[in-house]
């Protein structure tokens, strides 16, 4: 392969689907060891959310709730599959398959972190209407117990919460796909035209 095919080849590649597909093998790796979004409740319990890892944390002691793990699942599959297809396509956007392949991928890491975040702020919201309880979704606050859960006590504690990095990582993959798809159309109206 000479010069001149080498930079016809590369300058068909679709670079921002290439790096999409990169940053989504990222968040995988770093979302199973950090969280999407993390409250702490005293120096007691600690919650860290994430569609790959959402576990519970009890003075030390991590655990899971199966169903949640079998949704990480998933999700951490879902998101192994939009990355390997995204590369697929990106090192090939001109073959006949190419258009399918870009609608599979670009949709979900963005759906993915739609998905997440909703559910995250419809928990919260229900958490504060039924229990009353002022739960934060960003910052620190002072929270009351319900008493039907502390046998009549009055239990006061101090709630921080906080969105963590991988899910500004996440955002910036689902951005990357969105450009990629956007890439995709432009250039194969561009190419449509020149064929013209």
């Amino acid at each position: 392969m000479n010069t001149n095919s080498l930079i016809k080849h590369l300058s068909k590649l679709n670079w921002f689907g290439i790096t999409a597909g990169i940053l989504t093998f990222t968040v995988i790796i770093v979302s199973l060891y950090h969280p999407w979004w993390q409250l702490t409740i005293g120096d007691a319990v600690k919650i860290n959310v994430s569609p790959m890892n959402t576990n519970f944390g009890l003075l030390g002691t991590h655990f899971t709730i199966p169903l949640i793990y079998a949704l990480n699942i998933g999700s951490i599959l879902t998101f192994l599959c939009s990355g390997i297809i995204m590369l697929i396509y990106s090192i090939a956007p001109t073959k006949p398959y190419a258009k399918d392949l870009i609608d599979f991928a670009w949709k979900k890491p963005l759906y993915s972190v739609i998905t997440s975040t909703t559910c995250l702020l419809l928990i919260i919201l229900i958490i504060r209407h039924f229990f009353d309880m002022n739960l934060p979704i960003i910052g620190a606050a002072i929270v009351i117990l319900p008493t039907q859960f502390t046998e009549g006590v009055s239990i006061i504690v101090k709630v921080s919460a906080a969105f963590q990095w991988p899910l500004y990582l996440a955002i910036t993959t689902a951005i990357l796909c969105i450009i990629a798809k956007i890439y995709h159309n432009k250039k194969l109206a561009h190419t449509q035209t020149a064929a013209v």
